[in-house]
């Protein structure tokens, strides 16, 4: 790198910021450790306009990391529907808990503490310390990563240690030591408006006169793409019990793995095992038929599922703890997966 090529860049961007970035989203108003915290967590995986409504949805029923803390995770897992990546929800609420009670509801300012609270990771830490706190500490989400690496033709895939170094390593190099905050929403902003994944605008770019990548032909090559790995299919039967008054029965998964602690339907794996699931939950069946299959991509697999209305003889609508009967058109405050919400929509309709 030449000399003064890091404030250069800093510099740069910050002008370019300055002109045509993003100033007014929720997050950038009433910056405090919490609201910063909460984006950072959001933005993971998920695009800004995603985001917005459910910060705007969240900090409206919790103000406050107390306010969160204290909250049932049901009502958290609630809020949070539609957003996917669920351990994130459920690690929030545990950090809540953390800081209330580790740090008197006051987040910790450095590095290392923060990423010994669960969900927060290198990056998400260096965010929160950048723009919470104004302290020198650099990012590197998945769009810091895809500026970095075309701008200095970094090859290979960032999930490999080797190029993730490399990139963490001009990350630190390149930021600031003045206006930390702003540079860390401005190089987000860069990857998020014009170095952006497909189609990147890079006639509009502050860095297309000195980017490798650009300079190559073809910028999108950079970073590596993740090799190809042929995705699992998962199946499945979603038992969609109904009672005499037309509620349909919802039982809460495990606290971890896929949809912890949020509330699915029974599930059998073949059409054959039904009667006898139902049976052992304490509801005979009257009949039973069978929706077409639909399916779910998660990260690491898919899931094809088979929603089946079942009618049980028996008329009950007492659960347990684990289990509870919902009007579909109001199942109240319950976390739930997005195809659990749409079958309950669509029933409802």
């Amino acid at each position: 790198m030449r000399p003064g090529m890091h404030a250069a860049f800093s510099t740069r961007l910050l002008d370019w910021y300055d002109q045509h970035g993003r100033h007014d989203l929720p997050w950038q108003h009433d910056i405090v450790p919490y609201r910063v915290w909460l984006s950072e967590i959001m933005l993971q995986q998920t695009q800004v306009k995603t985001v917005i409504p459910y910060f705007q949805r969240f900090t409206a029923a919790f103000p406050t990391v107390t306010e969160l803390a204290r909250a049932p995770l049901d009502e958290v897992l609630h809020l949070w529907t539609g957003l996917g990546y669920y351990a994130r929800a459920r690690n929030l609420h545990k950090t809540a808990q953390l800081v209330v009670r580790d740090y008197s509801g006051q987040f910790p300012d450095t590095l290392e503490a923060l990423i010994a609270l669960p969900g927060i990771g290198r990056s998400t830490a260096g965010a929160i310390c950048a723009i919470a706190f104004q302290s020198r500490a650099a990012i590197l989400d998945g769009n810091v990563k895809r500026v970095l690496a075309r701008f200095h033709a970094v090859s290979g895939w960032p999930g490999k240690n080797a190029v993730a170094e490399e990139l963490w390593n001009i990350a630190e190099q390149y930021t600031p030591h003045d206006r930390v905050a702003d540079y860390t929403q401005a190089i987000m902003d860069l990857g998020a408006t014009l170095c952006t994944r497909t189609k990147p605008k890079c006639q509009l770019c502050p860095f297309s006169a000195d980017c490798q990548g650009f300079a190559a032909g073809d910028p999108t090559q950079y970073p590596g793409k993740k090799p190809a790995k042929i995705r699992p299919v998962k199946s499945t039967l979603f038992l969609m019990l109904e009672n005499s008054k037309g509620e349909i029965l919802l039982q809460q998964r495990p606290g971890t793995g896929i949809w912890g602690g949020l509330w699915s339907f029974p599930e059998c794996p073949q059409e054959a095992e039904i009667e006898s699931h139902c049976a052992a939950l304490g509801y005979p069946v009257k009949d039973w038929s069978a929706q077409p299959m639909e399916k779910h991509i998660f990260s690491h697999y898919q899931l094809n599922y088979t929603p089946v209305t079942v009618q049980i003889n028996k008329h009950s609508s007492v659960a347990d703890a684990n289990t509870r009967w919902v009007r579909p058109e109001q199942p109240g405050q319950l976390g739930l997966p997005q195809p659990v919400k749409a079958l309950l929509d669509s029933y409802s309709g």
